[in-house]
């Protein structure tokens, strides 16, 4: 089969662009795989793309290129919703573009991977293949306006898949899709290549968007706690994003300097985690959690908060890791230094992490796509009366309540 992976910007970084490339090579072992990205910013992406996998950009937004001197380039999106926060990074043309692109293409299977572009695949990608959309943000983290759009648009889709089995569930509950399979399919997380963490360094690392829901404030007051035992221990935060100005000050303001420190952006992450003995996560919510994972892979056990709704998914606590209530810098603080001060534990944990990480090996995860792809071909028939009964209830109940309304303006 040939299999379309449709990505926002595959020339970024960011947690879906690494696992739609994961997930992209998996898949060729035993597709035709592509990755079609709407807009490309530079040269070539700061992922490594599996060579097996064709990479499509399809509106060149560098300096200088055509495209930028196309008139529809100025142009507000249309097609794009307007409620999906990445809109205004749209336009017409990419608008254009990717509804030519799903109009013409040979794919058997297409993956939509944001909100607005599974908007873009149900309008415009063709009936006769399979039509996916991922979901890498919480059904909760949309707004009420965009979720009425999309509910709209995911009525008409095969399939919608989630990063956990909670968010699935919610999606089920508050989101009804007749005809629509809704599962919950982690994102594969492959073994870094050298060895694991000695578990030795007094470092703690964190990673992710400096941004206010990933709490990094939280973390740092937590580790301002921690040093008051343990001067000796580190916190290196990894990422960049609008907060960095103020998590610095932070930093200054606690007394941190030269004991926390904000690196930037790295890549890959796994090169840090191994020269770490913990990785904290201090976030409010997450609808997966891939830093929890890679650093389980690079055998560091993680301490987190148990936010919605990936950590609890990922971390048996006590076992490979510990989760602690969310917003609590106390309980974080409190968890930290257990690990900190017994060692035997931290490794115990580290090990265990390592095996259970194995969840999310490459093999497994493709196997569950090969498998919803099947089923999903071989239930076209009744997935489609399915939902036609959905709409024709629907009906039925608008009409209910017009008729209801009516009778009591009488």
């Amino acid at each position: 089969m040939k299999i379309t992976l449709l990505l926002h910007n595959a020339y970024a970084i960011g947690g879906t662009i690494r696992t739609t490339f994961n997930l992209a090579a998996a898949l060729a072992d035993r597709h035709e795989v592509e990755i079609v990205s709407m807009m490309r910013h530079r040269e070539v992406p700061r992922f490594t793309v599996d060579p097996r996998v064709r990479l499509v950009p399809l509106v060149d937004t560098r300096v200088g290129s055509e495209d930028m001197a196309d008139p529809r380039f100025g142009e507000p999106a249309r097609d794009f919703p307007l409620t999906e926060k990445r809109h205004h990074q749209y336009n017409r043309l990419i608008d254009v573009r990717a509804a030519e692109f799903l109009r013409t293409t040979d794919a058997d299977v297409l993956i939509g991977t944001r909100p607005g572009i599974n908007v873009y695949l149900a309008r415009f990608g063709p009936r006769r293949a399979l039509r996916i959309a991922q979901e890498h943000l919480r059904h909760d983290a949309h707004g009420k306006q965009l979720r009425a759009e999309l509910a709209r648009y995911y009525r008409t889709l095969d399939a919608l898949v989630t990063t956990t089995e909670a968010d699935a569930a919610v999606y089920r509950r508050r989101m009804p899709l007749p005809g629509v399979r809704v599962l919950a399919v982690p994102n594969i997380v492959p073994a870094p290549a050298g060895p694991p963490s000695p578990g030795t360094a007094k470092v703690i690392s964190a990673a992710g968007r400096l941004v206010r829901g990933k709490r990094f404030d939280l973390l740092i007051e937590a580790f301002s706690a921690v040093t008051v035992k343990h001067p000796d221990w580190r916190l290196r935060i990894h990422g960049g994003g609008a907060e960095r100005e103020r998590l610095q000050g932070l930093i200054d303001g606690l007394g941190l300097s030269g004991r926390a420190e904000l690196t930037g952006p790295r890549s890959p992450i796994e090169a840090e985690f191994v020269k770490a003995s913990i990785v904290a996560s201090a976030s409010d919510a997450e609808s997966f959690g891939m830093t929890l994972v890679e650093a389980m892979r690079c055998g560091v056990p993680v301490v987190s908060t148990d936010c919605p709704l990936g950590p609890a998914e990922i971390i048996e606590d006590g076992v490979d890791g510990l989760l602690v209530p969310a917003g609590d810098g106390r309980a974080l603080a409190a968890g930290l230094l257990d690990l900190i001060e017994d060692p035997e534990r931290r490794r115990t944990m580290a090990e265990a992490a390592v095996a259970s990480a194995r969840r999310y090996d490459p093999e497994p995860i493709a196997e569950r796509y090969d498998l919803l792809f099947r089923e999903l071909r071989s239930t076209r028939t009744s997935r489609a009366w399915r939902r036609t009964a959905g709409r024709t209830r629907a009906r039925a109940r608008a009409l209910a309540r017009g008729l209801a309304r009516r009778a009591l303006r009488r």
